[in-house]
């Protein structure tokens, strides 16, 4: 399913909720996939693996076709965010965006020699990436959960694209739909975010750098997405209060078996 998060005329963001499970398969964890055109110039934030692949290339026809796209933004490198980048570098002429540390494990989803000049990676305090006549921030999100990882944010529609941190794990008919109960909402994010994100102090530095940010919308790669302002300082408020990985082990979790 696509839907249309914001469209003035010049500006559109389109996210795809439902390309995992378009092969009818249910083994595969459900993933968004986005795509920013401005003016005639096309990015994908985390286009996804294979399977998404023929899906997401058929439903952005739409809005942009394949292959005048100008970049792919990966958040980080596991396999439901970019391992279909081979793909992507051999039908069309982008650059891949990626964080530095990841860079040079990117190739290892590729064939030889379709990465050369086509990876750049993303410094670790971030980056201002110009897309037709407007600008997306790749914002630091370290350990959330990749020792490398990055969030987008969209400076035109205000929309802050989280990658892991907020997923839930849902059907991809919730997905698609925001949430409106967040304490309700909250039973499909706890496991998640125990176990994937680090500690509770990078959950803290996040949130002092989110409410730096203008933002209207926070969208994950998973789930469902919080928006206006409300629910988006709710759930910034959460995070910033989150136990989570190294801050709930014991010895208990590091026994031989």
């Amino acid at each position: 399913m696509a839907s249309e998060l914001f469209n003035d005329g010049n500006h559109i963001i389109v996210k795809f909720s439902d390309l995992s499970d378009a092969t009818g398969s249910k083994a595969a964890v459900q993933s968004n996939q986005f795509l920013i055109v401005n003016n005639g110039h096309g990015a994908l934030i985390d286009p996804g693996g294979n399977m998404t692949y023929n899906a997401l290339m058929m439903g952005m026809s739409k809005y942009f076709h394949f292959r005048k796209l100008t970049y792919i933004l990966a958040s980080h490198q596991d396999p439901d965010i970019v391992a279909s980048i081979n793909k992507w570098l051999v039908g069309t002429e982008c650059k891949v965006l990626a964080p530095a540390i990841w860079e040079r494990f990117l190739p290892h989803f590729c064939s030889v020699g379709n990465t050369e000049d086509r990876i750049m990676g993303i410094p670790d305090k971030g980056a201002n990436i110009k897309l037709g006549n407007s600008v997306i921030k790749a914002i630091p999100a370290h350990f959330l959960h990749s020792e490398g990882n990055f969030q987008f944010y969209d400076v035109t529609s205000k929309i802050l694209f989280s990658g892991d941190l907020g997923a839930s794990i849902v059907h991809h008919d919730l997905a698609a739909e925001p949430v409106t109960n967040f304490k309700a909402h909250l039973s499909s994010m706890i496991p998640f975010h125990q176990r994937y994100m680090t500690s509770n102090k990078v959950c803290r530095l996040w949130a002092n750098m989110a409410r730096t940010l203008d933002i209207e919308s926070i969208v994950p790669q998973h789930g469902r997405a919080f928006v206006g302002k409300p629910m988006v300082n709710q759930f910034i408020t959460w995070v910033e209060n989150l136990e989570c990985g190294i801050d709930l082990m014991s010895q208990d979790h590091y026994r031989v078996p």
